[in-house]
C-alpha cells in the first residue's frame, strides 16, 4: 500500500532533533501500545508506520488497534499492515469510546510482563522512537503517568487562526500541555504513557465519560498520590477543528465532560476553567439587560473588543489576514465550553 496516498497534508512529522536522550534498558515485552480508532482510514497507516520508525525494538512492542466499529477501510488497512508488522494486533471495541478502547486492550492484551502502557492517537504522526522515549520518561521520573505538550498547527485559514489563538492565554488559559516548553509535574495533560500498575490500581478510564476521560483519570491518580510528569521534549503537532461548527461541537462536549468530572469527584474549577462561565453569564445578562438599560450592552461589547484586539494582534504577529479569525475561534471555544458545562450541570445528561 502506498503510504504517500494515505498521508493527508495536515499531518506533519515532528523534528526529532529535540530528543537528546536515548531510552535505556527497555524490554519490548514490558510495553503495550494502544491506538483507539473509529473511521480513521485516512490516517491509520501513517500513524502506525510513524510509531514503528526508529529502533528495531519497536517491531517487538505489542501495538494494538482497538477499532470501535469502523465503516470505512480502517480495519482493512490494519489487517494489511499486520502482514508487515507481526507485532500489530486488531481488536474490536464494541463500546466505541476511546476510554473503553484503552481499558479493553489492557484487559485482553496485557500480560504479566506488561509494565508500561502507551496511548496513541490514530490521526497523529509521531517522532521516531516516540514509544521508547515515553517509557524512558516513565522510568526516569517514577511517575504514574507521562503527558506531553501539543503544538497546534493549521492548513486552512480558520485552522491557522484557531491554532494561533488556542495556545495563548486567551485561548487555553495558560494550560501547561498547550504548547508549554517546560518539563514539570502537572495535574493534567495530553496522555502519552502510564505505569500500568497505577492504571490498574486506579481502575483505568471511566467508560461513562465520552469526553474528558483523561482529566477525570488524572484527578483520581493525583488523589491517590500519583505523580504526572509533563515532558516538554516529547511533543506532537495537532490540527485543530477547521470550522466554527466543528469547534463549537468539540468544546461543548469538553464543557460537558468537565462538568461531569466536577460532579463525580466534587472537583472545583480553576480560574481559567471558570472564566468562560463568567463570560457566558456576562454576555447573556448584558444582552437581556440591554433591552431595559442600554449600559448593560457594555458587557458583551467589552468581551467583543477583547476578541477583536486579539484578532488584530495575531494577524499582525503572523502577518496574515487569517489571524482576524482568531477572535471568532476563541469566542467559539469560550461560549461553547461554558454552554456545555451549564447543560451538563443542569440536565445531568451524557
Amino acid at each position: 500500500m502506498n503510504r504517500s496516498t494515505r498521508e493527508p497534508p495536515m499531518l506533519r512529522k515532528i523534528n526529532t532533533s529535540t530528543f537528546k536522550r536515548l531510552p535505556l534498558g527497555v524490554e519490548p515485552a514490558a510495553l503495550l501500545a494502544v491506538i483507539p480508532a473509529l473511521n480513521e482510514a485516512r490516517h491509520i497507516e501513517t500513524c502506525i508506520r510513524s510509531l514503528m520508525e526508529g529502533s528495531p525494538l519497536l517491531r517487538l512492542v505489542p501495538l494494538v488497534v482497538a477499532d470501535g466499529g469502523s465503516t470505512d477501510d480502517t480495519v482493512k488497512i490494519v489487517k494489511s499492515l499486520m502482514v508487515e508488522y507481526p507485532n500489530l494486533h486488531l481488536i474490536v471495541n464494541p463500546k466505541r469510546l476511546q476510554s473503553a478502547a484503552i481499558n479493553l486492550a489492557v484487559a485482553t492484551k496485557a500480560t504479566p510482563d506488561t509494565r508500561w502502557l502507551i496511548r496513541c492517537d490514530a490521526h497523529s504522526i509521531y517522532p521516531q522512537n516516540f514509544i521508547l522515549h515515553v517509557v524512558e520518561a516513565l522510568q526516569r521520573t517514577g511517575a504514574a503517568s507521562v503527558v506531553i505538550p501539543m503544538d497546534a498547527v493549521g492548513e486552512t485559514c480558520f485552522e491557522k487562526a484557531n491554532a494561533w489563538v488556542v495556545d495563548t492565554l486567551l485561548g487555553s488559559g495558560g494550560s501547561h500541555h498547550r504548547g508549554g516548553n517546560q518539563s514539570r509535574y502537572v495535574d493534567h495533560g495530553h496522555h502519552a504513557g502510564f505505569d500500568i500498575i497505577w492504571f490498574r490500581s486506579t481502575g483505568g478510564y471511566d467508560e461513562s465519560f465520552s469526553h474528558n476521560e483523561d482529566a477525570e483519570y488524572d484527578y483520581r491518580v493525583g488523589r491517590a498520590g500519583g505523580k504526572i510528569w509533563l515532558d516538554a521534549d516529547i511533543r506532537i503537532e495537532y490540527v485543530p477543528r477547521g470550522s466554527v461548527r466543528a469547534l463549537a461541537r468539540q468544546y461543548f462536549n469538553y464543557g460537558k465532560g468537565r462538568a461531569k468530572n466536577a460532579r463525580k469527584n466534587n472537583v472545583g474549577l480553576k480560574l481559567r476553567q471558570a472564566a468562560p462561565l463568567f463570560v457566558l453569564a456576562a454576555c447573556v445578562l448584558g444582552l437581556v439587560g440591554g433591552l431595559f438599560q442600554w449600559q448593560a450592552f457594555l458587557l458583551p461589547a467589552g468581551y467583543l473588543s477583547v476578541l477583536l484586539g486579539a484578532s488584530v494582534s495575531l494577524a499582525m504577529t503572523h502577518k496574515s489576514a487569517c489571524g482576524l479569525l482568531s477572535g471568532i475561534a476563541a469566542g467559539t471555544m469560550h461560549l461553547a465550553w461554558a454552554s456545555g458545562f451549564v447543560w451538563q450541570s443542569v440536565t445531568g445528561k451524557r
